[in-house]
């Protein structure tokens, strides 16, 4: 078996951040997590420079013939959504999502897939600047103008740069598993999961006091999962009303204080049910669930699958990059 490659895409006017974002992510190596890591590759439509923003060139060692030995292809953006992508990158692209490449585009790279088809009758998102954009062009696309990055399965849409980041560590997420995307993230130092459907801007700035005393209730409610938490006793733990904390969560999160914090819980029993052999009982209880059954049903809307189902999905990747290194 060979390792998992990815390979990124590189053209005139290439967003550097967006570009600069899935190097660091998959090009670079990760000998302390003891995993199969990824092969990485970049190419260009010639093998020729092309002219990064910021005024430096890229020379790729790979054309776009690359595209078909891919697992995953990774979109850094697109220099001009008023500018149709090549015919060539078009063909290959679609060629790619015949054969069961996973296809992933940050911000702008949206366009591209549309361009190719590739988002006809999906759901997708971009920056917001350019969600209306996508939309009036491409009506078959199901534009979410407010979500991080949205998960279609072989297709991977995200918003504007920083949320490319998020993307990419939830594509390490279904790739490793939630222990080595923290490690990842960690190693970045950003927020080891927000989830694709998080707002992607905040509707306003708290002040000084009020952003401090929420980052130290988050970080409290981190540490304490388990414990049992209504929005009142959340509200009192922060010294605020009941109103003024769910427009605090609202404003910075873009999510209700329980929802956030049954998001936080159903990443923790990630975890655990990664490195653990606790039941799901045991899960549920040690991560704050109130019973079992309501365990599963929140594991599910969240992440796709039962905390079963995901253990063995798990397990069964383990036994993948054992048996590559054996």
């Amino acid at each position: 078996m060979k390792k998992h490659l990815v390979v990124a895409l590189a053209y005139d006017g290439l967003c550097t951040f967006e570009f600069g974002s899935a190097v660091e992510v998959f090009a670079t190596t990760r000998p302390e997590l003891d995993v199969d890591w990824y092969r990485f590759a970049v190419c260009t439509q010639h093998r020729q420079p092309v002219l990064a923003k910021g005024g430096f060139s890229v020379l790729a060692s790979h054309t776009y013939a690359m595209l078909a030995r891919a697992d995953t292809i990774i979109i850094p953006g697109w220099s001009d959504i008023n500018h149709p992508p090549p015919a060539d990158l078009i063909k290959r692209l679609q060629s790619a999502h015949r054969r069961g490449a996973r296809i992933a585009a940050i911000c702008t790279g949206a366009f591209v897939l549309a361009a190719a088809g590739l988002l006809d009758g999906k759901q997708a998102t971009t920056h917001w600047r350019y969600a209306s954009d996508l939309q009036q062009r491409f009506g078959d696309i199901d534009v979410q103008a407010n979500a991080l990055y949205v998960d279609q399965g072989q297709i991977i849409t995200s918003a504007g740069s920083a949320a490319g980041l998020d993307m990419l560590l939830h594509l390490v997420r279904l790739d490793h598993g939630d222990s080595v995307a923290k490690q990842v993230a960690q190693r970045l130092v950003i927020a080891p999961h927000r989830l694709g459907d998080q707002a992607q801007f905040v509707a306003r700035s708290a002040d000084n006091d009020e952003a401090y005393r929420l980052s130290q209730l988050l970080d409290w409610l981190q540490a304490n999962l388990g414990a049992v938490h209504s929005t009142e006793s959340i509200a009192q733990k922060a010294a605020m009303s009941v109103r003024t904390l769910q427009r605090q969560f609202q404003d910075s999160t873009g999510l209700s204080p329980i929802k956030w914090l049954n998001r936080e819980r159903i990443a923790a029993a990630q975890e655990v049910l990664e490195t653990s052999t606790k039941s799901v009982g045991q899960v549920a209880a040690h991560c704050g669930f109130g019973s079992e059954e309501s365990f599963r049903k929140h594991f599910r809307s969240l992440t796709g699958t039962s905390p079963t189902a995901y253990r063995a999905q798990f397990r069964a990747q383990l036994h993948s990059v054992a048996a590559t290194k054996g």
